[in-house]
């Protein structure tokens, strides 16, 4: 019903959109714009809350990664880190449906927030910009945006005339420590109002070199086993396929397009290197095969009615499919379903003095399935109905901000005939009585006041309070799930979750540097989150205190984070047209819940780097320092703290070309590295010694 609500909006807005699609007055740079916290923009250094950009150049040179591996360092973020092949990023200790991944504004519809062994249906090599957006500031995305927002731009479906006729961009890279190789391409032409762009990406690596042993001393002695004497992480091997297609009519009052994408990659995940002991397990090693299909329509207009200045909507439907193959015998044994789409339609006011609003209405339908040896969720089918309102007057010296929101969430799980397992039973679940449809209606708002003292000063405070529905997994798991290592057990009468969150932020811009810092609280009532309830169970499902895989279940209580981060930069000296210039960042995070601190929270971090910039030649290095956690949740093993070297050098041949050659090494004293936010940190260290030679061309 959802599915053909927003197609039926979709044309609607098409209508409007047909004829006049767009190519805007020249507006300011992009760097200095962001996109994603409101339909309106608002400049980098008036946001009330933490945003970072990842701009076209920084991309074309960037690791061939998981968006997760990608962001990871940046201030308050880090990374799942559950093998090269899948990672999510964590921001500010959260993780998973807590932070919501878009595609242009737009949900993936994939399976990646529900559990960390699910890769993201969208690859970096495939953007032109990424904006990060911590904490719960972001009113028009809903609760799955309670901890933050990272969304991945593209031009598939062109907004604008291409330069000159044409323009586009070739990157291409090998790496040492897992013999990788990464190409991407993507062309935009047009004639007239018609514009077409074409994009692909393909990468692929083997098993990657590890400085030390994969299997960590604690985690054979927490085990009672020995660790093989590899140095290579074995299967984490990439093979990542994804093209795409978009055609768009642009005129001088909006634009008007559509696309299609194919996403395709098969990747490895990591095992315990251990010495056999007894009988080999009932199940080896996995590889996880993916495949997405995915279109999009979007479109904007002029629009001359009443306070609304501009039109803009956004459709995205996606047909995925993840299937968990057995690596010897290439048996699938779980495979994970997702259809559906999801849609926005925004409303943007007319500015005056210093007045910027919209209104917009959101759409999400979605089928997902669960089938085969880990088929521990029924399926479910979602839909959500979200309207908003956000405001914000600038006065110069300064200003306020505000927005509501309202959604309504429906998830209905087929129960019927469904068996309660032994230890959902003695969790007290029976799911012949559970409500298998879950109907939840949640309000949120927020409000920041921001003061400009001075030109070169920015200080703000937001408060929100959002919610957040349980996911299906939450609420109907019941089963083994291998990508946590345990039996999990949903509550189908959890409650939503609530947030009231504070932050403060101060910017300072300077003629040769600029320093900006975040200090943060969130208070959570109604905390879902996974508790041990001391059982065991064997690879049948059966109670067993000598079995493998201990049973956790879904549960609520009170929580609060609080952090901060700072970062800035200095220019230490000015020769001709290159600048020397000092940057550091530093970020910290701690969690607590009333039945102790939550798993995985992120020690601190510190990171410095000295970087040159001259017209034709760019270099760094860096050195990155991440603490190690013995704050620990029930069960969890500490983690050492580890320190990376890293530099890179970038150079263009040709003074009127932007075509460069570029040499990046990463971990150059090979140093053993373990991402505590990681599931798999005591099977699967960070890479070694890793460098990557490449080539970058955009026209």
């Amino acid at each position: 019903m959802c599915a053909k609500t927003l197609l039926l909006a979709a044309v609607g807005v098409s209508a409007l959109c047909s004829g006049q699609a767009m190519a805007e007055e020249a507006a300011p740079t992009v760097s200095e714009l962001i996109v994603t916290g409101a339909p309106y923009a608002v400049s980098l250094d008036s946001a009330t809350t933490s945003i970072n950009v990842v701009t076209q150049a920084q991309l074309s040179t960037a690791p061939p990664v998981g968006i997760g591996d990608l962001l990871n360092g940046m201030p308050g973020l880090r990374s799942t880190a559950y093998s090269p092949g899948a990672s999510r990023p964590i921001i500010r200790g959260l993780s998973g449906p807590r932070v919501l991944i878009l595609q242009n504004g737009v949900g993936l519809v994939d399976a990646s927030s529900l559990s960390p062994d699910h890769a993201v249906a969208s690859d970096p090599g495939e953007a032109s910009r990424i904006e990060v957006l911590r904490g719960p500031s972001t009113l028009a995305y809903g609760g799955s945006a309670i901890g933050g927002v990272v969304n991945i731009l593209d031009e598939r479906v062109p907004s604008h005339p291409a330069s000159g006729g044409a323009d586009g961009h070739v990157a291409a890279s090998y790496g040492s420590a897992d013999d990788s190789y990464s190409v991407s391409a993507g062309l935009k032409a047009g004639q007239g109002p018609w514009v077409v762009a074409l994009d692909a990406v393909r990468r692929a690596s083997g098993d990657y070199d590890s400085p030390s042993h994969p299997v960590s001393s604690r985690y054979g002695a927490a085990n009672g086993v020995t660790a093989l004497p590899d140095r290579v992480v074995k299967n984490t091997d990439v093979d990542l396929t994804a093209y795409g297609i978009g055609l768009s009519h642009v005129g001088d009052r909006g634009f008007l397009g559509a696309s299609v994408k194919r996403t395709q990659t098969q990747y490895g995940v990591p095992f315990p290197q251990v010495v056999p002991v007894g009988p080999p397990p009932a199940e080896g090693p996995v590889y996880i095969d993916l495949d997405q299909t995915r279109y999009d329509l979007r479109g904007e207009t002029s629009l001359e009615v009443g306070p609304f200045e501009k039109a803009r909507f956004s459709v995205g439907y996606a047909d995925y499919e993840h299937r968990e193959v057995d690596v010897a015998s290439g048996a699938v044994g779980t495979t994970f379903l997702s259809k559906g789409a999801e849609g926005r339609l925004e409303l943007v006011q007319r500015e005056r003095d210093g007045w910027k609003g919209a209104v917009g209405v959101q759409v999400l339908g979605r089928d997902f399935e669960a089938l085969g040896d880990e088929a521990f969720i029924p399926p479910v089918t979602i839909q959500e109905v979200g309207v908003f309102l956000l405001q914000r007057l600038d006065r110069d010296g300064w200003g306020v901000e505000g927005g509501l929101r309202v959604d309504r969430r429906t998830l209905d799980a087929s129960l019927h005939g469904r068996p309660t397992s032994d230890a959902a039973a003695a969790s007290g679940v029976n799911w012949a009585r559970a409500a298998g449809k879950q109907d939840f209606t949640n309000a949120s708002a927020s409000v920041a006041v921001f003061w400009r003292p001075a030109s070169a000063w920015f200080l703000g405070l937001s408060l929100a309070h959002n919610n957040r529905a349980p996911t299906e997994f939450e609420l109907f798991a019941d089963g083994p799930h291998g990508g946590t290592g345990s039996y999990e057990i949903g509550d189908p009468t959890l409650d939503a979750e609530q947030v009231t969150s504070l932050e403060a932020t101060l910017r300072w811009t300077g003629d040769n540097g600029k320093v900006e810092a975040h200090i943060y609280s969130a208070d959570y009532k109604g905390f879902i989150d996974e508790m041990r309830t001391g059982l065991f169970v064997d690879d049948a499902g059966v109670i067993d205190p000598a079995g493998e895989l201990p049973v956790v279940r879904f549960t609520q209580t009170d929580a609060t984070f609080h952090g901060g981060e700072l970062e800035g930069s200095y220019d230490l000296w000015r020769g001709g047209d290159g600048v020397l210039s000092a940057e550091g960042s530093y970020d910290y995070v701690r969690g607590a819940t009333d039945i102790g601190p939550p798993a995985r929270i992120p020690p601190y971090s510190v990171t410095g780097r000295l970087v040159w910039k001259a017209p034709r030649l760019e270099g760094q290095v860096e050195v990155r320092h991440v603490a190690g956690q013995g704050r620990l949740s029930a069960f969890e093993l500490p983690t050492e703290a580890y320190t990376l070297l890293s530099a890179r050098v970038s150079w263009r041949p040709l003074a009127d070309q932007d075509f460069k050659l570029f040499l990046d090494g990463r971990n150059l004293t090979n140093e053993e590295g373990r991402e505590h936010t990681s599931f798999l940190k005591d099977i699967a260290p960070l890479p070694g010694r890793t460098v990557r030679a490449g080539v970058t061309y955009s026209f």
